[in-house]
């Protein structure tokens, strides 16, 4: 999907929506909200004009939802939405999502529930399993029915790689020695996954160091995110997908087993059965580097393989080369962009009962960053140049770098593992889990709740 957002909009039109069985007859806003898609003008134009006389803009995002997928009665339609809100937004869908995201007061009507969910089933009628009525009901949610847009994709359109073929580092001869990989160590067992492609896939399930984990990959909001997938209570581990479905312009992935979709940003079930459970999946350890680096440091890492299952173009630079390319996002979400660009990238951590960021650039200063979150001394370790970020708990000390290593304040010298910081007496520090994000998804989900260091 390296296309532009704007290009977006115009390439999901009419055709997705061909007319099958008549509309049902449930109550008149839902009438009125299917003529927007089929039926005659006449019959069209004197359903506009109800909901104008109805005056209420509780319709608004069904309407917003119907002039993506209709190009010959938009102007129709946003002249309608025009009416009632006293907004002037014009045709650009990516506007009126940008406004429904400012205005959360307006509940929509009843009616957006089947209509939207009509919608979304002539698209994929496999979207079923997740959009069940009974899980739609506002008060059942976690996130606004009316802020789930579709992605472009149909249900497993981005296939998972469930337990793909590894090769050792010497026979990944595929791969640059500048290609960016995620590299994941757990209980010895180190291994390393090309973004150029899990750009294509966006998620694996795995089992790595006997622990079952999932890497969810948001190729939109910059994130790969590792967790933890064996939840206590449970009885066996998640298995995960993409629905093909986004909110706020962050994959809503899903899990095989309840069909419940989670917020791949947070590890939250946010739709479905599983919305009341509770559960917040663990993260582990990932971090972004080159493969030159990864495999210097790890020769016995394994890699993944070129032989995936699936018929992708893997090489390097190619998958959303033109969006990671653009300052511009795919797909709406709110941003603020006071202090830093919607795509500047940061490192997060959402751990000990708080959240914070740090931006990538300023590791152009220091490669070390003293810190803290929650009261919890941190160390940070970091190259901006690799997309690379590190953190460890540091108990009392202060490091600085010295000679390409890692000393505290008394110059001893510390040894950097992926799991932990190792202190010349044994001393050992623990890895803290955190991941790489653009701003805008951090600022869309814990921007009020979080905060960010600013040197």
């Amino acid at each position: 999907m390296s296309v532009s957002r704007r290009q977006f909009v115009g390439m999901v039109g009419a055709s997705v929506l061909a007319p099958t069985a008549s509309w049902a007859q449930e109550d008149p806003v839902l009438d009125a909200l299917h003529s927007t898609l089929r039926g005659g003008r006449t019959d069209f134009e004197a359903k506009m004009a109800f909901l104008v006389k109805r005056g209420n803009p509780d319709v608004v995002p069904a309407l917003i939802s119907a002039m993506r997928f209709t190009d010959r009665r938009r102007d129709d339609i946003v002249e309608v939405m025009e009416t009632l809100t006293g907004e002037q937004r014009g045709t650009d869908w990516f506007d009126w999502m940008l406004w429904q995201e400012q205005n959360p007061q307006i509940v929509p009507h009843p009616s957006l529930i089947p209509f939207k969910r009509e919608v979304l089933l002539r698209i994929d009628d496999n979207f079923d399993l997740f959009l069940r009525p009974e899980y739609l009901q506002r008060e059942r949610m976690k996130i606004r029915l009316e802020e789930i847009t579709w992605g472009g994709v149909r249900k497993d359109g981005i296939p998972s790689l469930d337990n793909p073929t590894l090769i050792s580092a010497s026979g990944a001869d595929y791969l640059k020695g500048d290609d960016l990989v995620f590299g994941v160590s757990i209980n010895g067992d180190v291994r390393a996954y090309p973004l150029r492609i899990m750009g294509w896939h966006e998620m694996f399930n795995e089992v790595i160091g006997g622990v079952p984990v999932a890497l969810a990959y948001c190729t939109l909001c910059g994130s790969g995110i590792l967790f933890e997938t064996r939840v206590p209570g449970r009885r066996k581990p998640f298995v995960f997908g993409s629905s093909g479905f986004l909110y706020r312009s962050n994959k809503l992935m899903f899990d095989r087993e309840t069909h419940s979709l989670w917020n791949q940003y947070t590890g939250k079930p946010v739709v479905g059965p599983l919305v009341d459970s509770g559960i917040e999946l663990k993260q582990r350890p990932v971090v972004i580097t080159t493969w030159d680096s990864w495999k210097t440091s790890h020769p016995d890492t394994r890699v993944l393989s070129l032989s995936t299952g699936h018929r992708r173009n893997y090489g390097s630079g190619v998958v959303y080369r033109e969006y990671f390319a653009s300052p511009e996002l795919m797909f709406p979400a709110l941003v603020d962009q006071s202090e830093h660009r919607q795509k500047d990238y940061i490192f997060t951590i959402r751990q000990f009962g708080a959240a914070r960021a740090w931006p990538l650039d300023a590791f152009d200063r220091t490669r070390v960053i003293n810190d803290a979150i929650a009261d919890r001394p941190l160390v940070l370790i970091g190259n901006s140049d690799r997309r690379t970020v590190r953190a460890y708990e540091r108990a009392g000390h202060r490091f600085k770098a010295s000679g390409g290593g890692l000393v505290d304040e008394s110059g001893r010298k510390w040894t950097l593992s992926e799991e932990m910081l190792i202190g010349p007496d044994g001393t050992q520090l623990p890895r803290v889990a955190g991941h790489i994000s653009y701003w805008f998804a951090w600022d869309n989900y814990l921007g009020d709740a979080a905060s960010v260091y600013n040197g």
